[in-house]
């Protein structure tokens, strides 16, 4: 049988600097909990507001797979390889930080940013550093679940043929990813990608809650999965719900 954990949304690390409010579901930055380290290859998970005129100035990264999954605003990425791309709602930007990278993700725009950012531990070291973004509609998400991320074909692995797809953002780890928005009422079962893999389902924050499984989420929660070898339904209990779900090994 899966066990459920959940991890409320109050409950995780928060600092709101003013021109940053940050949501940390592990450790991160000053927020230090030996319970939340990570899950599998899941390391950071932080759900970010960031204000008109303001940012991440330029800094560096090395053995990351590091990316942003856009939900409201526009975040401008310039990096040293040479991007600059503003980045808006739908849009994910993956960044493969290898050997080493610089970058910086500011918000030049009007109107607040509202992005989560996501950390993976890579399966493989010593990678040329690497770019890629992809854009993921609101009706490729609505009252399903819609693949956006795979693992990179360089790895090998045994990939659905359902998800070998170029429109998919390729990472260098054994992680899936998939968004969804629920209306009340409709619900999706989620299948792991093979046996005694972990999920882990974030509530985008905002309005309505999720049904997982036995368990209720409301914006900004998510749960940690494991023991799944079957299905696992998700129900939207009420309002529109923005969520997406990992698959890790």
């Amino acid at each position: 049988m899966p066990t459920f954990q959940i991890r409320k949304s109050a409950e995780r690390g928060h600092a709101n600097h003013g021109w940053l409010d940050t949501y940390h579901t592990f450790s991160f930055a000053n927020y230090h909990d030996t319970k939340f380290m990570g899950f599998g290859a899941l390391r950071v998970l932080n759900e970010d507001r960031v204000a008109s005129e303001n940012g991440f100035g330029t800094h560096p990264h090395k053995e990351y797979e590091i990316f942003s999954y856009i939900v409201s605003g526009v975040l401008t990425h310039t990096d040293s390889l040479g991007h600059i791309e503003r980045l808006t709602r739908g849009m994910i930007q993956h960044t493969s930080a290898g050997t080493g990278v610089a970058h910086s993700e500011t918000n030049n725009d009007s109107e607040t940013v509202h992005f989560l950012q996501i950390w993976l531990k890579p399966a493989v070291h010593g990678l040329n550093p690497s770019y890629v973004t992809r854009t993921f509609t609101d009706s490729e998400k609505r009252n399903r679940l819609c693949p956006v991320l795979k693992p990179d074909p360089s790895l090998g692995l045994s990939v659905p043929v359902e998800l070998q797809l170029d429109s998919l953002v390729p990472t260098h780890a054994d992680v899936y990813m998939f968004a969804g928005i629920l209306d009340k009422g409709h619900k999706v079962v989620y299948r792991p990608v093979g046996n005694s893999r972990r999920m882990y389902v974030h509530v985008v924050m905002g309005g309505g809650s999720l049904r997982v499984g036995e368990v209720v989420l409301f914006g900004g929660d998510g749960v940690f999965i494991e023991g799944v070898d079957g299905g696992v339904e998700v129900e939207g209990v009420n309002g529109s719900v923005e969520f997406v779900v990992l698959d890790l090994d």
